[in-house]
C-alpha cells in the first residue's frame, strides 16, 4: 500500500515538473524542471530495484547533461523565450495526441488479452531476482572481467572524440585570431595611407 502511494506521489511530481519544463518562459527555469523530473524518473528506479540505473540518471541525465544545458542557455543569453507561435493548430493536435497515448497505454496494461494478441510479453508472475542482480558491484564485476574489451574500446573512442574536439576548437581559435589581427591592422594601414 505504502509503495502505492510513493507510486502516485512521484507520478504527480514527475507529470507537473514535466508541464513546468514545457510552459516555463525562461529557460533556466525550464532546465531546472527537467532536473527535477530526472530526480523522479530515478526514485522510480531505486523503486524497481536498481540502483545503479538510478545513480546513472542522476550523474549523466540531472548532472552532466544539464550542467551543460544550463552553461549553453547562460552563455548565449537565451533565458527568456517567447511562447507565441504561429501554428496554431499545434496545441489541440498535441492534446489529441496525448490522449490517444493515454488510452492506449491503459489498454495495454489493463487488459491482458490485448497483450497476448499482439503477441507482447506477459508480466512476470512472481519470479524473484537474482539476489545482486543489477546491483552497482555486480555491473562492475561484469564491465571488469566479461566485457572488459568493450569497455576499453569505448574509453579509447571517448578520449580520440574529445581529443579532436580540442583541436577542432583550437584550429578555430586560430582562425578567429587571425581576423581579430587582420580586422585591427586594416585601419591603421588606411591611417597611414592618408
Amino acid at each position: 500500500m505504502l509503495g502505492t502511494i510513493l507510486f502516485f506521489i512521484l507520478a504527480a511530481i514527475a507529470v507537473a515538473s514535466a508541464i513546468g519544463m514545457l510552459t516555463s518562459t525562461n529557460a533556466v527555469h525550464a532546465a531546472l524542471f527537467l532536473v527535477l523530473n530526472f530526480l523522479t524518473v530515478a526514485l522510480f528506479y531505486l523503486g524497481l530495484n536498481a540502483p545503479f540505473l538510478a545513480m546513472v540518471q542522476v550523474t549523466v541525465y540531472a548532472g552532466a547533461i544539464m550542467v551543460l544545458f544550463l552553461f549553453v542557455i547562460m552563455l548565449l543569453g537565451a533565458e527568456r523565450v517567447e511562447l507565441t507561435s504561429r501554428l496554431r493548430w499545434q496545441a489541440p493536435l498535441a492534446i489529441v495526441l496525448a490522449l490517444l497515448l493515454m488510452a492506449t497505454g491503459t489498454v495495454l496494461v489493463l487488459s491482458p488479452e490485448v497483450n497476448a494478441s499482439l503477441g507482447l510479453p506477459q508480466p512476470l508472475q512472481g519470479t524473484p531476482a537474482e539476489t545482486g542482480f543489477g546491483s552497482p558491484a555486480e555491473i562492475g564485476t561484469l564491465l571488469f572481467t566479461q566485457y572488459l574489451l568493450p569497455f576499453q574500446a569505448v574509453g579509447v573512442l571517448l578520449l580520440v572524440a574529445m581529443i579532436g574536439a580540442v583541436v577542432l576548437a583550437k584550429g578555430s581559435l586560430k582562425q578567429i585570431d587571425r581576423k581579430d589581427e587582420a580586422e585591427i591592422q586594416t585601419p591603421t594601414a588606411s591611417l597611414e595611407r592618408s
